[in-house]
């Protein structure tokens, strides 16, 4: 999996491509959690654009990633999640517990309200 990360007013975006899998993408997912945090960003948005494949461990992940931003008091919010994605969030049940946003735009001004 790679990683662009981006800062848009006061919000780390991380643009996200590849496999979020057993192993591989699912590390690389939460040291990049791990390192906004750590560098004072309580905001993330994770593009799932470019994501071609997530496993239960990735799906894992996130949901590991955003309890732990909400107990640090911050915020991890998904964007242009894929049908793929999508399915698999609906099946589970956890589309209700993420905030999920189709445009960029309208994802970064909900982290102002």
């Amino acid at each position: 999996m790679k990683t662009r990360i981006r800062d848009v007013g006061g919000v780390r975006v991380l643009d996200l491509e590849g496999k979020i899998t057993i192993g591989s993408g699912d590390v690389e997912l939460r040291k990049s959690i791990e390192d906004a945090v750590t560098s004072g960003h309580n905001n993330i948005l994770l593009n799932l654009q470019k994501v071609t494949h997530i496993d239960s461990s990735g799906i894992g992940e996130m949901v590991g990633c955003f309890t732990t931003m909400a107990r640090k008091g911050g915020k991890m919010k998904l964007l242009n999640l894929t049908p793929k994605i999508n399915d698999i969030l609906q099946v589970t049940q956890l589309i209700t517990v993420f905030d999920v946003y189709d445009s960029e735009p309208d994802a970064l001004q909900s982290f102002k309200s």
